[in-house]
């Protein structure tokens, strides 16, 4: 698949849509090396993941069923949400912890954006292999301090969301892509 292909082709993968059959750890890892050649201002580097699978996600997912519990208000309460989590253990291969190494000579915007972009190679990874899929979640209880700790990160770091990682199920329906004429987003 050319990089335009997979590029007009990558799509969110749902934890809904994917079968729960392992995603080989040379994928993993291979996705990983492609997430750190994202751009970086002044080689900052500052993504940094933490891979969850197996009994160590069925511990996150617990974590993440604590912290929805504890943080919802009982307005926004819904106890589909919790079993939606607890099914992500039948369905997920891996879950990756996006965090980010905030380096305080920069606008805190280039440190996210880089990333982001560390994140958009692991997807696209993922979307030429036309097998797996991913992704990414910003849950606010992952946003916050308490999970923070879980993960057990130094001060100047924080997470920016869940990664979930998995095989395509092959009944899953893929969404189309739409965008609009990018001649309307662009001025010469």
């Amino acid at each position: 698949m050319s990089i335009e292909e997979t590029i007009k082709t990558r799509r969110a993968i749902f934890p809904k849509q994917m079968s729960g059959e392992k995603v080989p750890q040379e994928i993993i890892n291979k996705m990983l090396e492609l997430a750190n050649w994202a751009p970086t201002h002044r080689n900052t580097e500052p993504w940094r993941f933490k891979v969850y699978s197996g009994e160590s996600m069925n511990r996150m997912l617990d974590f993440c069923k604590q912290c929805y519990v504890k943080d919802t208000p009982a307005e926004k309460y819904n106890s589909i949400k919790l079993e939606k989590i607890e099914q992500r253990k039948e369905q997920v291969s891996h879950i990756v912890a996006i965090c980010m190494d905030r380096n305080e000579i920069l606008p805190e915007f280039e440190e996210i954006a880089a990333t982001a972009m560390a994140v958009q190679n692991m997807w696209l990874h993922l979307a030429s292999t036309e097998k797996y899929g991913g992704y990414w979640s910003t849950p606010s209880y992952a946003l916050g301090e308490e999970f923070s700790a879980f993960l057990h990160l130094p001060k100047e770091e924080r997470c920016l969301g869940l990664f979930y990682i998995g095989t395509i199920a092959e009944d899953a329906v893929r969404a189309e892509g739409k965008r609009g004429d990018w001649r309307e987003k662009v001025k010469f």
